[in-house]
């Protein structure tokens, strides 16, 4: 879980929701500065939410990019049924989808933090061309570290058997006795966020979102397919899927690759100025070359709402 270090907005961000034809979902959208450059979808991770991307709203937005963080189905205030079938891949590939097309910016860049990741990679498989590139941000392709599968097991079996509250508490606990090495204390508007957060968010979508980070068989050989550029980016002391696994896969795929040091699980919130600085390099680079194969000098376009079955 990302924990934001302030809660303040930045310039030229609202939050509101965004309708698209599978429902509408709570987002931060954020205006670029000067001369645009792009659009650009962010997705959370496990127990996450849009407010995990606010330290990068305004380095990107001051680079030229819309930046939109969406709550995914099911996340803090987007609406969620309770439902297990609504929480499959597929289904929540295709509002991703769906907010892309809603946008209405042509191609986005894609951005999924750890389980965001997931999902991102899904809807990347779905509709290719509704997206420039793909970033993978402290997500990879294959099962979490053993300690990760421990902790989701044992929140899945806790949302089972009890209270959403206890479960709460619980979970605060054993956060406080393994902080990751850049993370910070909590204050009381922090806290009370968190909490609120945590019970917004549908037990069903987290069921959902653990059961799908247990089992990712098909994930190496699904990223290597990609057509669209791929970015891995993560913090050196990465704990949820091992770096060196991370790495590799880089170099397997031909992925852009970018190792931020001194950041864990979260360089959204921990770096997020050296983040934001590389990941605008990246979209540049794309956008770049995507110009010099069109022969109008623009980048690719092409039908979003087009999907694989």
């Amino acid at each position: 879980m990302s924990k934001p270090r302030s809660l303040t907005l930045p310039d030229r961000a609202r939050a509101h929701r965004l309708e698209t034809v599978r429902g509408g979902f709570a987002v931060l959208d954020t205006a670029p500065v000067g001369e645009r450059r792009g659009t650009v979808l962010m997705l959370p991770g496990y127990t996450g939410s849009k407010e995990d991307f606010l330290e990068l709203l305004g380095p990107l937005s001051g680079a030229g990019y819309r930046v939109v963080a969406v709550d995914g189905r099911g996340q803090n205030e987007s609406f969620g049924p309770r439902g297990r079938a609504a929480y499959r891949r597929r289904a929540l590939a295709l509002d991703v989808v769906a907010q892309a097309v809603a946008l209405r910016d042509g191609p986005v860049h894609l951005l999924g933090h750890s389980f965001g990741g997931l999902v991102a990679r899904s809807a990347a498989v779905l509709a290719p061309r509704a997206f420039r590139s793909l970033t993978l941000l402290s997500s990879g392709p294959g099962r979490v570290a053993r300690p990760q599968r421990v902790r989701i097991r044992a929140l899945r079996a806790g949302h089972a058997l009890l209270a959403k509250e206890r479960v709460w508490r619980t979970t605060r606990w054993l956060d406080s006795r393994g902080e990751a090495p850049d993370a910070v204390a909590d204050t009381a508007e922090l806290t009370g966020f968190l909490r609120r957060r945590w019970m917004l968010t549908k037990v069903a979508q987290l069921s959902g979102a653990g059961r799908l980070l247990l089992r990712d068989p098909d994930g190496p050989a699904e990223l290597a397919g990609l057509t669209l550029p791929v970015h891995l980016a993560y913090g050196s002391d990465e704990m949820v899927w091992p770096p060196a696994e991370l790495a590799a896969v880089a170099a397997r795929t031909g992925a852009h690759h970018t190792v931020i040091e001194g950041a864990g699980h979260s360089p959204n919130v921990s770096h997020p100025r050296e983040l934001a600085a590389r990941l605008a390099a990246f979209w540049q680079r794309v956008d770049t070359a995507a110009r010099e194969e069109q022969p109008g000098g623009e980048p690719r376009t092409g039908n979003p709402a087009e999907a694989r079955t």
